[in-house]
């Protein structure tokens, strides 16, 4: 355990993070209270996404259902879906506990598998996360295939989802057919991540 805190440690203080390079990891509660690692979901291809309740774009992309969709097309996928709240005590979007986060994932409708709480900042910051919402496609190998805005127009009206290109989705059905990503990295968008 003191060797992956070193480790985590460490790897914050490199510099930022780009695809095809090795996902960082983390250990964080869960909405069960349950700890969850990278290491627990090894060869798992998953989903993060960064997540704050008060933030206009994440509510264009949730009162929407558009959110809720892209999880479900990941988790048709065979994806695993972590939303990450990297809120801190007294910070806008701040979730206190496992069971708040749990009230959180229902009232949202989410699919997300976990909702993992990193009120310190110490994952947000290992991933560079600098948005609400903000998402990276981690593979099998542990690599990033994919990070950024969920979608192409950055904005907080619901009504450019449909003229939008979905990036995730994009990914993911080009990671299905065995292609390389070919929008792998794009400017993440949203409110700040409230550190």
């Amino acid at each position: 355990m003191m060797k992956l805190l070193i480790a985590i440690l460490l790897t914050s203080l490199t510099f930022a993070l780009s695809p095809g390079e090795k996902a960082p990891e983390f250990i964080l509660m869960n909405q069960k209270g349950e700890l969850v690692s990278l290491e627990n979901l090894k060869g798992r291809r998953i989903v993060l996404e960064w997540y704050n309740e008060g933030c206009p774009f994440v509510r264009k992309h949730y009162d929407s259902k558009n959110m809720q969709e892209t999880q479900t097309f990941a988790l048709r996928h065979g994806y695993t879906w972590l939303t990450i709240n990297s809120s801190n005590v007294g910070k806008q979007g701040y979730i206190e506990d496992s069971e708040a986060a749990k009230k959180r994932l229902k009232a949202e409708g989410s699919r997300a598998q976990h909702f993992l709480l990193d009120t310190k900042g110490v994952t947000g910051r290992l991933y560079n996360a600098k948005t609400t919402p903000e998402i990276f496609i981690i593979n099998e190998q542990g690599r990033i295939d994919y990070m950024g805005g969920i979608d192409s127009i950055p904005s907080a009206d619901k009504s450019d989802i449909q003229k939008a290109e979905n990036y995730v989705k994009t990914a993911i059905k080009e990671i299905a057919k065995g292609e390389k990503v070919s929008t792998a990295k794009t400017k993440p968008y949203g409110c700040s991540v409230k550190y």
